[in-house]
């Protein structure tokens, strides 16, 4: 969380916004990566 907060305030952006933002976005990604890894497609991921 710590690298988010410091890349928002590089590029400008409110530190409340990136922490009422930040957990939506982490869990899609997370989902995203779940799905690819159930799918076998893990290898194109480099996991």
């Amino acid at each position: 969380m710590g690298t988010a907060l410091q890349l928002g305030a590089a590029l400008g952006i409110s530190t409340i916004a990136i922490a009422e933002l930040l957990p939506p976005i982490e869990a899609v990604m997370v989902r995203k990566i779940n799905d690819e890894i159930r799918s076998g497609s893990a290898e194109r991921l480099n996991i």
